[in-house]
């Protein structure tokens, strides 16, 4: 078990990575091509398709990653990273092509929305949010992940939420005020990003501390 404050850094660090805000434009544009009961259901096919990437990486990534060999410090950095490249693009308002690259932007325009590629991944669960979850998981017993796993549903349950009120929350937010939170997440991320690449590095060089 850790301590409570290590579980809510994991809550903020993982909505911030996720940002359901920049996923609310692709959403609509996504329902507007379809009939009105496909949004509904394809938030719940998104919502569910997220959970179980994470909670997959979180309950089988320290595994993966001792079977390839790499170690927690190194995927520390590596994962900081991911997430500090990601808050840069989020500054911008922009997804990045961290999540989503040209390619990947037009295939979704071009096809019938199915919701697990590539809007739920890896749009949201992508990189990062993989990254985040082995990370927090690594060193931790079955009640630290099984925790985890239930941090991840909470996260996954206020994802569902967005996307359900979205229609009716996007035209009050409007443009800028959707950019404006993507902008505050991305500087909560940049700051998290390089506290996950400084515990990194002490890790791999002690010297540095």
């Amino acid at each position: 078990m850790h301590p409570a404050s290590e579980y809510l850094r994991f809550l903020v660090t993982l909505t911030a990575v996720l940002d359901p805000f920049l996923a609310i434009p692709v959403f609509l544009a996504v329902t507007s091509r379809s009939e009105p009961a496909a949004g509904p259901r394809l938030a719940w096919v998104i919502t569910f398709t997220v959970f179980l990437v994470l909670a997959g990486a979180a309950v089988f990534g320290e595994g993966l990653l001792e079977l390839i060999g790499a170690s927690i410090p190194a995927f520390r950095v590596g994962g900081g990273l991911v997430l500090l490249l990601m808050a840069l693009a989020m500054l911008n308002a922009q997804a990045g092509a961290m999540r989503q690259t040209r390619a990947e932007a037009e295939e979704l325009e071009s096809r019938e929305a199915r919701g697990v590629v590539p809007l739920a991944v890896p749009l949201l669960a992508g990189p990062g949010a993989i990254s985040t979850s082995i990370i927090a998981a690594q060193a931790g017993g079955p009640a630290h992940v099984a925790l985890l796993v239930a941090c991840i549903a909470l996260v996954a349950f206020m994802l569902w939420i967005v996307l359900r009120v979205a229609p009716a929350v996007a035209p009050r937010m409007g443009t800028t005020g959707l950019n404006v939170a993507t902008r505050l997440l991305g500087l909560l991320l940049a700051a998290i990003a390089i506290q996950t690449m400084a515990e990194g590095l002490r890790d791999l060089f002690p010297g540095l501390g």
